[in-house]
């Protein structure tokens, strides 16, 4: 049988695109396994969907001056151990990494065992695990065209990012009946990403009373930051959705998000118009602020950065893009990124061949 074993972990954006993946190589026959850390969120999010998975030791690569940074290497040994092992147990014919530090050990072992790796880089500039283990990848995946000057070129390839088949199912009618809304009245969706946005949070509560004049408001808070004191017709809070997501995405009108690589895109390919708060430099590596400024040029989204965030400014932008909103979604319609998923995994099935020809 067919077998691949996937590897990412540290956020959400780096373990749902592997999804939209299994989910093509389960109707094509394969066998897959999941290597991730024991406490990160491709555990709980693996381990949802039914297939077998196995933690490893992992060290976070640190940018900045850490006592852990003297401890980490160590960690980061013992999961190469640990991955090669699983590895040699498994028996895959290719490992596919959606980057994040746990990927680091899995693609020294996969070296190690003579596995072909694909890797997979969702925002505009490469993350430090894949700038570490691209040297040892087949391929290198890049969402972004612009991230192509910044990979080896002779292994790179865009392919845009692989999106759930699922997220483009949603029905309206049932988003707006989960929330007991109208139609009468447009509707405004708040992302913060899996674990909420603080500030955006409480700028939105701030400004409540002036957003449900103009918008009915599905706000997903993140997990323990839903305020049960605010409650208002029109205003409906989660603290994280899941199976609901695609139909409430439906009906809104107008997001609100951090700017991910995973959720911009799946915006994009909703031609949902977007207001982007991207994390801050100090907060992040920049990606996020990389990510939203291509989108704004190519006329996808709107920027506001986190340090000029008020309730005014909110508003302010909020009625800019909603003004806009019919000349992005045209250029959206016009974009070249489209589903990523099929040129991955004919990427996967080629590089399998290939390696079944050299031995």
């Amino acid at each position: 049988m067919k077998t691949i074993v996937f590897t990412g972990g540290g956020s959400a954006g780096h373990v749902t695109p592997n999804l939209a993946i299994m989910a093509k190589l389960k109707t094509a026959g394969w066998k897959m396994e999941y290597i991730g850390s024991r406490d990160g969120i491709e555990r709980e999010i693996i381990e949802h969907e039914g297939i077998p998975f196995h933690h490893i030791a992992s060290g976070k690569l640190r940018r900045y001056f850490d006592l852990k940074n003297f401890k980490d290497p160590f960690r980061v040994l013992q999961g190469v151990g640990q991955a090669y092992r699983l590895l040699r147990r498994i028996k895959p014919d290719i490992v596919f990494s959606k980057g994040g530090f746990v990927s680091v050990p899995v693609i020294l072992a996969s070296r190690l065992n003579g596995i072909p790796v694909l890797c997979h880089e969702s925002d505009l500039t490469p993350g430090l695990a894949n700038k570490i283990t691209t040297p040892f990848a087949s391929r290198i995946c890049v969402t972004f065209p612009e991230t192509l000057q910044y990979v080896h070129k002779e292994k790179a390839q865009c392919t845009g990012l692989p999106i759930r088949d699922f997220i483009l199912q949603g029905k309206a009618s049932k988003g707006i009946a989960l929330c007991d809304f109208h139609t009468q009245k447009p509707v405004l969706l708040i992302m913060g990403g899996s674990l909420g946005a603080q500030r955006i949070n409480e700028t939105i509560r701030e400004s409540l009373p002036a957003l449900l004049e103009r918008f009915q408001i599905i706000h997903i808070c993140g997990k323990g930051h839903v305020d049960s004191a605010r409650r208002a017709r029109g205003y409906k809070q989660f603290e994280y959705v899941k199976d609901e997501l695609p139909d409430l995405l439906a009906c809104a009108d107008l997001v609100i998000s951090r700017a991910g690589s995973t959720s911009i895109f799946e915006f994009l390919a909703l031609r949902k118009p977007m207001l982007l708060i991207p994390l801050t430099r100090q907060a992040s590596r920049g990606d996020q602020i990389l990510n939203a400024e291509s989108f704004e040029r190519m006329n996808y989204a709107r920027v506001l950065f986190e340090e000029e965030l008020t309730g005014e400014r909110l508003l302010e932008r909020l009625t800019a893009l909603q003004a806009e909103a019919p000349g992005m979604k045209e250029s959206m319609s016009r974009s070249p990124f489209g589903n990523g998923t099929d040129q991955i995994v004919e990427l996967i099935e080629k590089h399998r061949l290939r390696a079944i020809e050299q031995k």
